[in-house]
Formats: structure tokens, sequence, C-alpha cells
């Protein structure tokens, strides 16, 4: 099996679209939660939400096909032109059939599918976008990044909900580990802020509630939490095999050695208190990179700042770490960016590979009352320096959905 590298990483977030940009911002403890200007908020008992700001598609991507795209295609596009420039990937020099796309997405073309809704409703089934099928399926944005690259090689779109960007950084990982492609460009991509999607995660109850204060709204792993913050956004990393990466010289941002998943076979809305499900990810990920438990420096945790998920996933990470559970470095980086739902896991696997390669874990902010039952050192509020041999990404979804990514500072 052969080492995989990463070599380059964008990102469109609420704290920045741009990966400089984004992470400065997670640095600083910047909040990206505000009110929605997506549309009327004002009659529905939560009105914030964390959306992207100021956001401008890249001037490469052809004007005619971005009017037919999803806004989670149009941040895919842009996170992914960013990580192929930071890679210095020239794909005149590539062979096409030796890169991939494995790019994901927990919901798809959303906006799309509600818009063209409302016009059968209004104006008959003749005005209904012929282009609509295949724009809001889970597999565009996967499908527009080959073909922006001419990419020629293995391409899919994993669905797993909120583990969705976990899985496909996984999937790429392993489908470059086994030879399948030299190059596989991975991420996932969310736009899911609308005003049904909101009013269904508010009549479950799941959001946080602090319309007055949305930057203090999300606490993950505090006493107060009481839910977490809905956003959107996008991120993308290239994976290469570490011989292709040195032989044309790519900057390497950090190496992933591990990847495990797993189903809590449970209920399609609520966790497993026991954090069982996520505990297996976590082993398996392990088991495959080869090291110990004790040689793990950081976890970006999944810390969505809901009651059940805080203190599940805090149990799950004992259970995997033991005593060494309490020497870790925990931190939930959804108190900043919210939760981007399918896009959320592979924009923390980009922030783990950050922390390893810069050598600084960004904090938890809003935890100031800690809850016993959550009792780890969670990097409250202000980022820390750190050497960062080893991270871990999870990520936890919907319908039991667990993955867990291991990325290592790279050695040759």
């Amino acid at each position: 099996m052969r080492r995989v590298v990463i070599t380059g990483l964008g990102a469109v977030t609420p704290v920045g679209n741009d990966v400089p940009t984004m992470w400065r911002a997670l640095l600083s403890g910047t909040s990206g939660v505000g009110p929605i200007t997506r549309f009327d908020a004002s009659a529905m008992p939560i009105r914030i939400a964390g959306e992207v700001k100021g956001f401008a598609l890249d001037p490469s991507v052809e004007p005619r096909e971005a009017r037919r795209q999803s806004l989670y295609t149009r941040y895919a596009l842009n996170a992914v032109l960013e990580a192929v420039r930071a890679a210095r990937l020239d794909m005149a020099q590539e062979d096409p059939e030796q890169v991939g796309v494995i790019y994901g997405t927990g919901s798809g073309g959303l906006d799309l599918i509600f818009e063209n809704h409302d016009v059968y409703r209004e104006r008959g089934h003749r005005r209904v976008a012929p282009t609509l099928i295949a724009n809001m399926i889970p597999d565009a944005a996967s499908g527009y990044i080959a073909i922006q690259l001419g990419a020629q090689g293995p391409n899919m779109a994993v669905t797993a909900a909120c583990s969705t960007g976990g899985h496909n950084v996984g999937e790429a990982y392993e489908t470059v580990r086994r030879g399948d492609a030299e190059v596989i460009v991975t991420g996932s991509s969310e736009a899911p802020i609308h005003p049904t999607i909101v009013a269904s995660f508010t009549t479950m109850r799941g959001l946080a509630e602090d319309n007055e204060h949305p930057e203090l709204a999300c606490k993950p792993f505090d006493a107060r939490r009481s839910g977490f913050i809905l956003s959107e956004g996008a991120a993308a990393l290239i994976l290469e095999s570490l011989d292709h990466a040195l032989a044309r010289n790519a900057p390497i941002v950090a190496e992933i050695v591990g990847y495990g998943n797993s189903a809590d076979a449970l209920d399609m809305i609520a966790a497993d208190e026991t954090g069982a499900g996520a505990a297996r990810a976590m082993k398996m990920a392990l088991r495959k990179s080869g090291l110990r438990p004790d040689q793990v420096s950081y976890i970006n945790a999944h810390g969505t700042g809901t009651p059940l998920n805080d203190s599940a996933e805090t149990q799950a990470i004992k259970t995997v770490f033991g005593d060494h559970a309490y020497r870790l470095a925990v931190s939930s980086t959804k108190s900043m960016l919210g939760h981007l739902m399918g896009a959320a896991g592979s924009v923390e696997a980009l922030i783990c590979a950050l922390a390893v390669h810069d050598g600084r874990i960004p904090p938890t902010i809003n935890l100031q009352q800690p809850d016993p039952a959550c009792d780890l050192d969670y990097v409250p509020n202000v980022a820390r320096e750190a050497h960062v041999d080893v991270a871990l990404s999870n990520s936890i979804g919907l319908g039991g959905h667990n993955s867990a990514l291991i990325l290592k500072r790279y050695q040759a």
C-alpha cells in the first residue's frame, strides 16, 4: 500500500472564503455566526446561521454553466480551484486517467429543488428547468469538478449525512493508497440555509437558540449548550501518492495514515449515548494507521453543541484513549463555523492538516461553564501553540454514520 499525502487545500466558510483567511479567523476565535440574510426569517424562532459572506465565483468557471449550478456546486468549485493552485497541480502535465474526483454533499442542490418546485406550482410543468436533475443530484459537484479539470480517473460522491466530508476524504485516501489513481481531488460542500430546512431542524429541537447574541450561540461541551448552528460552505483537499508528489516537487501539508467508519445502527436522529459507534470508527482508523492511541496529540471533535452529542463523543474518546484522553487536546471548531453539515468533515480534516503543519490548535469558543460529563481538555476560548504530530478528525452523522480520519506530520 502506498503512502498518501495532502498537497493542496481550499475552503469556503462562514469565516473566510479561502484557507488563509479562514485559518486566521479560527486561530483568533472569531465566530462566523450571524443573522440570516438569505431569506426573511423574522417570523421564525431561530433567525441565525453560519452564512458564507461576500462569495464571488472563481473567474475560470464558465459563466453559462455557473448559472445552471446549485450554490453547493459553486462553493465546491471555488474550494477545489484554490486547492489545485495551492498544490501547484498542472493538469497539462498529468495523465488525466490518473486524476480522480471523490467529492460529496449531504443534501445536493436543495436551492434548485425548492426554486423549481415553486416554479412548477406557480407557472406549470413546462417552466421547470431541463437542467434541474443534472444539477440537483449529490454528484453534480464531482461531475463539474472533473469537467473543470479534465480529470478522467475514479469519480464519485459519497453521501453520509454529517459524516459525508470524512467519508469522502477517507475513500479518496483509500483510492490513492491502493493504487487506483495518483491524485484524487476530494472534499465536500453544502448549502442548506433555506426556510424549510431551518424550520425542520427547529421543530427537531436541534438548533441553538440565541438570536440576540449569535456569536455566543454555539457552546460545545459547555453545560449551557442548547444545539448547533446551521451553516454552509465547502472544503477541498488534493491527495496524492507520496511518490507522485515528490516527483513533481509538490508542497506537502500533511500525510493521511488512517480512516475508519462505522454505523450506530440505532436511530435515524438520536445518537448512541455511549458513543460506541464513534469509538469503533476511531479504533478502526488507529488500527489501519499502525499508531498507538498515545501517539495522537489533537482531536478535532464533531462537537456540535447538542447536549447528547457532546457527552457521547466525550465518552467515545475516553473509551478509545483511556487515560491518554486527559492528555489530548480536543477542540470543536463548530463553535466558530457552525455545523456545515455534509461539508463539516472535510473542513475539519483540512483544519487537522493545518494544525499538524503549523503547530497551532484552534480553540473551542464560548466554553465558560464546563459540563461535568465533558471533562477533557477542549482548548477553551484561546488558540494554542503545540507540536502536533498526529491529529484525528471525528464526524458523527444522522442515521448513525461515523467517520474518523488520522493525519500525521509528514516525514520523509
